[in-house]
């Protein structure tokens, strides 16, 4: 692109922003839905869960903008290098985003149905899993705005903690459901919402390793960490 006239790179360099400026409304988007589930559960607010599940269709709608504007640019521009790397790359990350939305959604969705059964015990267990991916969730979205390789890997590196949280959150609700055979329906949406959680995790994991690689031209150096798998060790053929 170097020989281009300066008219047509400054054009490429406004669609590359405007591509990014895409991917950063997105992931607001999600980030709020995330918060807004996370209320639902800590406060039984069913307006909160509302919104996060209505918020879903705004995602979804965006994440076809991004695909005919990436398809758009790839025809229309050809690039090569550093700047495929980088259309690409949102392609793949808006796919991670939306994912994350649709778990958050479930999230909220599982909440509504607790709000009409009694839980008796604590949830700091799940609450503080949900916080910390919450805090990930928005590192991420950070990272994609300022292009931010360290941001990038620490994300990557904090997956462990999640999958850490994850096991001891699994662990203490099959042991409730173990001791009160009462709690067994609550328990068991509890563990749909710890595991939608642990995949959110897993999905901001996804972005973080793509957003490297897109910047950088280079893989992160080894696999990426993983906690104990032994809570759920026969669902890790679930598509990522």
């Amino acid at each position: 692109m170097s020989d281009a006239p300066e008219h047509i790179v400054k054009s490429f360099e406004q669609e590359l922003a405007r591509l990014r400026e895409k991917l950063i409304e997105m992931g607001g988007i999600v980030e709020s839905q995330m918060a807004l589930a996370m209320q639902a559960i800590a406060q039984r607010d069913t307006a909160a869960a509302t919104r996060a599940v209505e918020e879903d269709a705004h995602v979804d709608a965006l994440e076809r903008d991004v695909e005919q504007f990436v398809v758009r640019l790839l025809a229309l521009r050809q690039p090569v290098a550093d700047d495929l790397r980088r259309i690409v790359g949102a392609l793949k990350i808006t796919v991670d985003l939306e994912r994350i939305g649709d778990y958050a959604a479930n999230v909220a969705k599982r909440s509504l149905v607790l709000t009409a059964s009694a839980v008796p015990f604590n949830l700091g267990g799940l609450l503080h899993m949900g916080a910390m991916v919450q805090g990930h969730l928005k590192l991420t979205v950070d990272a994609i705005g300022e292009g931010d390789l360290a941001k990038a890997v620490e994300i990557w590196r904090a997956d462990e903690q999640v999958d850490e949280l994850y096991n001891v959150v699994f662990r203490e609700l099959i042991t409730y459901m173990m001791e009160d055979p009462r709690s067994i329906t609550p328990c068991t949406h509890l563990l749909f919402i710890s595991k939608n959680l642990e995949r959110i995790g897993d999905h901001t994991t996804n972005i973080a390793e793509t957003l490297y690689y897109a910047l950088s031209g280079q893989s992160l150096p080894q696999a990426r960490p993983k906690g104990d798998h032994s809570a759920y060790t026969a669902e890790r053929g679930e598509k990522t």
